[in-house]
């Protein structure tokens, strides 16, 4: 049995934990993540990895982060939501570990992971993932390798262009899926209706105390489980666009399993339902041609540390 290290960073938490060649965690641990202070960040990394690796015969380290990463997976060239610019992250905690480093994106590594021992276990060498959270993200497994481009920054499905002139995305386009299937969209769904229409939002106001600019994701999630009407009709909008895009990935790359994962995709049916209606209703000229199965993610929040953890035997 083989030893590596998965650390999980995002701009509120580091997590990391020791993972075997199944697949499973043997043991974990978290940090906060200091994340307007590079040298923090990276020493917070380092801890964990010690903490971790004291008493373990461990072979290497991969360290999933939310950023755009090099091509070398060496390099955190841009981090939106931290300080990292061109932080060469390998080299830093390979020298304070004396242990091999591979860096890669945070939805490569949980895609990696759902394709090596979760949703997607059982395709042969293609799956496609999208990552419903406070964004949209992705990860694309093709010839049972990641599809990482000429840069190293491939599957950013979330700026896909879904409205021609649509809502402004962060990335600088207009009309991205981001700003229709993520979970920003669907609390800005929801709130506009509450707004527009009080009488129909009843659970979901009494879930934010009656203002509505204190409803979050959650809220929606609980109200539309209660019949909220508005929330669930948030969700059916959000899984409306949501499947358009996974329609047009069965289209480009006719792989064997499509997932979606990511905080989102706890609501279940409320999501996934309209998702796969529209899918279907997408792809109804392909008759009775085969596509992929859509399945949600299975590894929950240890998807990040999993996925990097196998990258890392793989160096």
């Amino acid at each position: 049995m083989t030893l590596t290290i998965g650390v999980d960073v995002g701009g509120t938490k580091v997590a990391a934990g020791v993972v075997d060649d199944t697949g499973t965690v043997l043991v974990q641990t978290r940090r906060d993540t200091p994340a307007d202070d590079v040298g923090k960040t990276c020493d917070v990394i380092v801890e964990v990895i010690r903490e971790l690796a004291e008493g373990r015969a461990i072979e290497g380290v991969g360290i999933g982060a939310a950023g755009w990463i090099d091509a070398s997976r060496s390099t955190v060239l841009f981090a939106p939501n931290l300080a990292w610019r061109d932080e060469p992250l390998r080299e830093f905690v390979s020298g304070a570990t004396d242990l091999p480093v591979i860096v890669e994106n945070d939805a490569n590594v949980a895609a990696w992971a759902e394709f090596r021992y979760g949703a997607a276990c059982d395709a042969e060498d293609s799956m496609v993932m999208f990552t419903i959270g406070t964004g949209v993200g992705g990860g694309i497994v093709l010839g049972g390798e990641l599809v990482r481009g000429a840069h190293g920054i491939a599957a950013e499905l979330g700026h896909m262009l879904s409205v021609p002139d649509g809502h402004q995305c962060g990335c600088g386009r207009l009309g991205c899926i981001e700003q229709y299937a993520s979970g920003s969209a669907l609390v800005r769904l929801a709130r506009a209706a509450a707004r527009q229409e009080p009488h129909r939002a009843t659970a979901l106001l009494k879930c934010a105390g009656g203002d509505v600019d204190a409803i979050t994701g959650r809220m929606v999630t609980a109200a539309a489980q209660d019949g909220d009407p508005v929330s669930t009709e948030a969700f059916a909008q959000v899984g409306h666009w949501l499947g358009s895009g996974l329609a047009d990935m069965a289209q480009i790359l006719d792989p064997q399993v499509l997932v979606v994962g990511g905080g989102v995709v706890e609501a279940g049916d409320l999501l996934l339902g309209p998702a796969r209606t529209s899918f279907t209703a997408a792809l109804a000229q392909r008759g009775r041609l085969p596509v992929a199965q859509i399945c949600p993610a299975k590894l929950g929040n240890n998807a990040g540390l999993i996925g990097a953890s196998d990258l890392a035997r793989r160096i």
